[in-house]
């Protein structure tokens, strides 16, 4: 049984992401979907929300679980028993930060595979932090997430949307709505 670990932050999971675990479970017996817990980045949801989130977008595939992970992903690709790490690749910028990270991956374990999938051409925009972005000012996210990341981003930022429509209906004397 070959099994494959998709790392991340999903902060939050978006539709690229969903377009890579989907094509990844469709390649191997069981793929993990791994949620980092403490990236060095500025993250608007924990990690037991992104693991809900990634489980959510998961839960429709019978061979696809999510957990989350501390510490070096090759620790716990070893920990799980796994073969294989999946990364998406989105465009050249990419590329080379992932090669970086495959060389010292396979410095740390050399016997773990790395496969890289592209992402589909629909989603090669999306990034989580432009997502968050986007959010936080209350446009639309329907082609970019998931609808139940639409709705945990449109909570999360609630507050300050609609502070922001509040002051672009003031400015423009109309009300302002970009989201469901």
């Amino acid at each position: 049984m070959t099994i494959a670990v998709y790392p991340g932050s999903f902060d939050p999971i978006t539709n690229g992401h969903t377009d890579i675990l989907k094509r990844a479970s469709a390649l191997f017996d069981h793929l993990i979907v791994a949620v980092y817990d403490r990236p060095e980045k500025n993250l608007l949801f924990s990690v037991d929300e992104r693991v809900e989130l990634a489980s959510q977008a998961a839960k429709d595939i019978p061979n696809v679980s999510v957990q989350s992970f501390t510490g070096l992903v090759v620790d716990f690709i070893h920990h799980v028993k796994a073969d294989v790490m999946i990364r998406g690749l989105r465009a050249n910028s990419d590329f080379e930060w992932e090669f970086e990270m495959a060389l010292m991956n396979r410095s740390l374990a050399p016997d773990i595979e790395i496969v890289c999938l592209m992402t589909s051409p629909k989603y090669q925009f999306i990034r989580s932090s432009v997502i968050k972005e986007v959010a936080r000012l209350g446009g639309c996210l329907d082609e970019m997430v998931p609808e139940h990341v639409s709705e945990a981003l449109r909570t999360k930022y609630a507050d300050y949307i609609r502070e922001v429509e509040k002051r672009l209906g003031a400015q423009y004397n109309t009300p302002t709505t970009r989201t469901k």
